[in-house]
């Protein structure tokens, strides 16, 4: 198979861009591995989108982006694209089968995964007090205890906002000093509301249908404690999905997408939107004002 414009992704930065992509009659294929809708489909609630005023399920939210797209005529191929090379005229996109896809353009909306430490109860808590993004979900926990895990900057940072909301937040770190910016951890210190536990990891999430406890462990003596929290933010790393093609393009030193202002990467014709991006916020508005970008770019690409 053969196209115009290949987008590999379909959450909300791919979907966005097929659909402005499809509109503008361009011949495109969104190629995704798994369920349209990327990290959204998985999540609960959303109540931070604009235009639904009330919260909107995670899974009907996807499933509205990917509906609005398949209307302008956008084809959606359920594949697993692993690799990504030059090709004469553009670009070769080999899948897990061994078969081939060939396009001129092509934009990378294949988001990035929360470093998941793997204990019991974190996967299935997820949506259900267990969290990786303290914008999308802090407001819930009002006037609740609960918990944060790790000690760099995006740790801190939203420990920090989550005071807005918590009545105390525990902030769990494995050491005995925050790796976070000095005036970051002074904020923290600072902060009546943030309780540090030192040299303590997480090692199991409880609850039943939601959270309702975290027991951590001393790394000096082994000792368990039980936190009655209600939440539990888990920061210990995000990880790009870029394994396909993180030798290709320009990275930044943690291997997301560096583009320029119009979502253009460093090799002509290859354009990204979304968390795969070199950036500050990770939210579905940024990624669908990204998406539509990297759509408009790409065609003008195109159009030569």
């Amino acid at each position: 198979m053969d196209t115009d414009l290949a987008i590999l992704g379909g959450g909300p930065a791919g979907l966005t861009a097929g659909m402005y992509a499809a509109r503008a009659r361009i011949r495109v294929a969104l190629l995704e591995k798994g369920q349209p809708g990327g990290q959204i489909a998985a999540t609960e609630i959303v109540d931070n989108y604009p235009g639904f005023e009330e919260p909107i399920l995670g899974w009907e939210l996807a499933q509205k982006m990917e509906a609005h797209a398949r209307k302008f005529g956008l084809e959606v191929v359920p594949v697993d694209v692993t690799r990504v090379s030059v090709a004469e005229g553009g670009f070769q996109l080999t899948l897990d089968s061994g078969e081939t896809y060939t396009c001129r353009a092509l934009i990378l909306a294949t988001g990035a995964s929360p470093v998941k430490l793997g204990i019991p109860g974190e996967l299935q808590l997820v949506g259900r007090g267990v969290s990786y993004c303290a914008v999308c979900d802090g407001p819930f926990f009002r006037d609740q205890e609960i918990a944060v895990v790790g000690g760099g900057d995006s740790a801190v940072e939203e420990a920090l906002y989550l005071t807005r909301f918590a009545s105390k937040v525990h902030l769990i770190h494995r050491r005995d000093e925050l790796r976070a910016i000095k005036d970051i951890q002074e904020k923290a210190f600072a902060e009546p509301r943030i309780q540090i536990h030192w040299n303590h990891v997480p090692v199991a999430v409880v609850g039943n249908k939601e959270v309702e406890s975290l027991v951590i462990r001393s790394v000096i003596n082994g000792s368990e404690q039980i936190l009655r929290v209600s939440g539990v933010f888990f920061y210990v790393g995000l990880r790009p999905n870029s394994e396909s093609f993180r030798d290709l393009v320009r990275t930044d030193e943690w291997g997301f997408v560096v583009t320029d202002a119009q979502m253009a990467c460093s090799v002509p014709g290859i354009f990204a939107a979304g968390d795969i991006r070199s950036k500050m916020l990770r939210q579905i508005a940024t990624a669908v004002g990204e998406g539509a970008l990297a759509a408009y770019s790409a065609q003008h690409y195109l159009e030569g």
